[in-house]
C-alpha cells in the first residue's frame, strides 16, 4: 500500500486501501468528542483521490486539476515529527506538540485543554488525601491521552516514559473526515502507516496517522493546515 502524489494533479492510491466515511461526533457544547463511522466507500486495487478539491465526482479525480489549472507545489517540510514538536511534559507522561500538521479538529480542546491536563499534578488537587490526588491526576492525564490519540492528524503524541502512545487502527485505510456541525469537509485521514511519497518521488515520514489536503487551499501541502473550514469546503458526500 502506497500514496503517489501526481504533480499538479490527484493522490494516487495503491495496494487496494479501504476507503471509507467518518465524521466528527461533537457534544452540545459542540467540542469534538469522537469519530461516527458513516460508510465503506467502493474502491479497486488502485484509485485516484481528488487534491485539488474542484472535481465533479469527489472524493475521486476526474480531471478538474487539469481544468482549473491546480497549484499542488508541496511546500511542507519532510523533516521527522520530532525535528519541530513542543514537549510539554507531564507527571510520567510527556506530549509532543507539532503544530504544523494541525488540522483544527479540536479534540484538543475539551476539559482544559491537553496541554494543561498533561501537567497536571498531584498538587493542583488541593487535598492531603494521597490516594484522592493520584486518582486526580490519573483521571486528568486518561483524559489527555485519549485526546492526543483522537488527533486525526498526529499534531499531538503522548509518551508513557519511551513509549509513544498511539491511536489504534484495525488495518491501514484512508478515511474522509466529515465535520456536520460545522459543515464542512476536512482532510483525507491517512490511518496505519501507509508511505506517501511527494512528487519528485521522495517520501515523507511514515506515520501512525497523518491529514492530507483535499480541498487544495492548504498553504502547508499535502498536508492538511485546517482552511477547509475557511474555505467552506463541502463535498456533499452526506448531504
Amino acid at each position: 500500500m502506497r500514496i503517489d502524489i501526481l504533480p499538479n494533479g490527484p493522490y494516487k492510491v495503491s495496494g487496494g486501501v479501504p476507503l471509507s466515511i467518518v465524521s466528527i461526533k461533537r457534544n452540545e457544547q459542540k467540542e469534538a468528542v469522537g469519530w461516527t463511522e458513516e460508510r465503506v466507500l467502493e474502491t479497486s486495487e488502485l484509485y485516484m483521490l481528488c487534491r485539488c478539491g474542484q472535481s465533479a465526482k469527489k472524493p475521486f479525480c476526474d480531471g478538474a486539476h487539469v481544468k482549473t489549472g491546480f497549484n499542488g507545489t508541496e511546500t511542507a517540510s519532510k523533516a521527522p515529527f520530532m525535528e519541530n514538536a513542543t514537549t510539554i511534559k507531564g507527571d510520567g507522561i510527556t506530549l509532543y506538540d507539532n503544530i504544523k500538521f494541525c488540522i483544527g479538529a479540536e479534540f484538543c480542546e475539551r476539559k482544559g485543554t491537553v496541554w494543561s491536563l498533561t501537567q497536571v499534578d498531584a498538587d493542583a488537587f488541593g487535598t492531603t488525601d494521597p490516594e484522592e490526588a493520584a486518582d486526580f491526576v490519573k483521571r486528568a492525564q486518561d483524559t489527555a491521552i485519549e485526546e492526543a490519540c483522537l488527533c486525526p492528524s498526529g499534531r499531538l503524541v503522548m509518551y508513557r516514559g519511551d513509549t509513544a502512545i498511539e491511536a489504534q487502527f484495525d488495518g491501514p485505510s484512508i478515511a474522509l473526515i466529515e465535520d456536520p456541525v460545522w459543515k464542512a469537509s476536512c482532510a483525507l485521514w491517512i490511518r496505519g502507516e501507509i508511505p506517501v511519497f511527494g512528487a519528485d518521488g521522495q517520501p515523507y515520514e511514515v506515520r501512525n496517522r497523518v491529514t492530507l489536503c483535499r480541498c487544495g487551499h492548504s498553504g502547508n501541502k499535502p498536508y492538511c493546515d485546517g482552511r477547509h473550514y475557511s474555505a467552506e469546503f463541502n463535498d456533499g458526500l452526506l448531504d
